[in-house]
């Protein structure tokens, strides 16, 4: 006699007979699967879809790869993941699509990063690079070229895994010269590695001020995104590392060299995945689980990303995806440079987004941050204050979203610093002050250039906030 009954999985709801699943099953199954798949997808590529973001920014901003780019002091109109006004920036788009391209620096305080656009690391370069701040040619080589690789005293090398580069170039405000900084940021020289290939010297723009949004806070939970994303797989090389990755996608029907056109039935699903995915990268950056989250045991700071063995967030035995995506909905850029927790960092950077007893930091209520002094930092150092919704400088009619020891702080004395952030300015103490909006959660990122041994060892830390009445 043959077995014709319907078993069900209880913890699926698929019903099977004689091990084959019926046909409504069989959709509930691929829907939660293709969900699954989407949500996964969504996480790992969301670096690419702010790099994309990025580019269009820059963009729309004037900036022109290879022939257009920009520098400022960057402020709050300026919506990108937690940047700062500390130094000034330097915004350049590259398209090695012309082949190999030089970036020649002049001995000087310039710290230089080069992402793809999947925010990969490809280079640092200036103080915390290869050359050290003593200047040098930096060759990037796009993705699949064959030619010979020079060499030489003073030239470097840097294997690109995508055509359009994002350079990243800050130069440090000695004695608090921003305008001298900004000029320092336009001796940088980028030209092609062949002398044969047709080049017009790039031109410099002033973004100071201008209005910008390289996010995609717009469209991250809907889906465009996933336009986006096709548009920016579609448009670069594909990157071997990404071989699994892009099979996910394929799955999902995005797919390089081919029309991305899913069904309402996908679109759906691409959707809610969209939402479901977003939530959980929000939930890992603001109330994160890890036990080594925390750089001292008795404050409620975070250390801003989790994993420092190189820019692509690689252990010894796999990627520490936790940690790419905690940093990568929280900031843009990342490099070896950045990661290092000794005294060869060219900065460190702490989250704080909690008060002494545990509760998130809320914009109706007044804080205190004492912060003893010295700063363990060769360089300097800075608090900056970013809206939970933009992850971006928090947006004032104070204008205003840091406290630097090269501006506000430079003529505080004494064995602490006071820091203050509320709603209300605390009186006589305005320069000390940033203004925080009711209704509306913030952090902070906790910054110091050249940092020295205290602030690895535990013999220096910073106070917690403390909630004033």
């Amino acid at each position: 006699m043959s077995d014709t009954r319907t078993h069900e999985r209880s913890d699926t709801g698929v019903c099977f007979t004689h091990g084959y699943p019926d046909s409504g099953s069989a959709q509930r199954a691929y829907d939660q699967a293709d969900l699954n798949r989407a949500i996964t997808a969504y996480r790992f590529f969301y670096p690419t879809v702010v790099g994309a973001a990025i580019v269009k920014g820059d963009l729309d901003c004037g900036l022109v790869p290879n022939k257009v780019f920009g520098m400022m002091h960057s402020g709050p109109e300026q919506v990108l993941y937690t940047t700062n006004n500390d130094t000034p920036y330097g915004p350049l788009l590259l398209d090695l699509g012309v082949g190999p391209l030089v970036i020649e620096l002049q001995p000087g305080p310039l710290i230089v990063c080069s992402i793809d656009v999947n925010q990969r690391w490809v280079a640092d370069m200036g103080l915390p690079g290869p050359d050290g701040g003593k200047g040098g040619k930096h060759v990037l080589i796009p993705p699949g070229w064959k030619g010979e690789r020079p060499s030489g005293e003073g030239i470097y090398v840097h294997e690109a895994s995508s055509n359009l580069q994002i350079v990243g170039a800050r130069a440090l405000p000695l004695h608090g010269d921003v305008e001298g900084a900004k000029t320092l940021l336009t001796t940088i020289k980028v030209y092609p590695l062949d002398p044969n290939v047709e080049w017009t010297e790039p031109e410099w723009i002033d973004l100071t001020g201008v209005e910008q949004d390289g996010t995609p806070i717009a469209y991250e939970r809907d889906f465009h995104f996933w336009e986006v994303l096709h548009q920016t797989v579609d448009h670069e090389p594909a990157y071997q590392g990404y071989h699994n990755e892009y099979g996910e996608l394929a799955a999902l029907g995005l797919e390089k060299g081919k029309p991305f056109v899913p069904d309402a039935r996908m679109k759906e699903i691409l959707t809610r995945a969209a939402q479901i995915a977003n939530d959980e990268m929000r939930v890992q950056s603001f109330a994160d689980r890890r036990p080594d989250r925390f750089p001292w045991p008795n404050r409620k700071w975070e250390w801003a990303s989790l994993r420092y063995e190189d820019g692509d967030f690689n252990t010894a035995l796999y990627t520490d995806l936790e940690a790419r995506e905690k940093w990568f909905y929280q900031a843009i850029g990342a490099s070896p440079a950045m990661f290092r927790r000794d005294t060869q960092a060219g900065s460190l950077y702490w989250l704080g987004l909690r008060d002494s007893s545990g509760a998130y930091l809320d914009g109706g209520k007044a804080y205190r941050l004492v912060v003893p002094l010295p700063v363990p930092g060769k360089l300097f150092w800075s608090v900056t204050v970013y809206e939970t919704d933009t992850r971006s400088q928090i947006r004032t009619d104070q204008n205003k979203a840091a406290l630097r020891s090269m501006f506000e702080l430079k003529d505080v004395s004494g064995n602490t610093a006071e820091l203050f952030f509320g709603p209300q300015a605390p009186t006589g103490n305005e320069e000390r002050w940033i203004k925080t909006v009711p209704g509306k959660g913030w952090f902070v990122y906790f910054r110091i250039y050249g940092p020295e041994g205290p602030a690895f060892d535990g013999s220096w830390k910073p106070g917690d906030f403390e909630e004033l009445s």
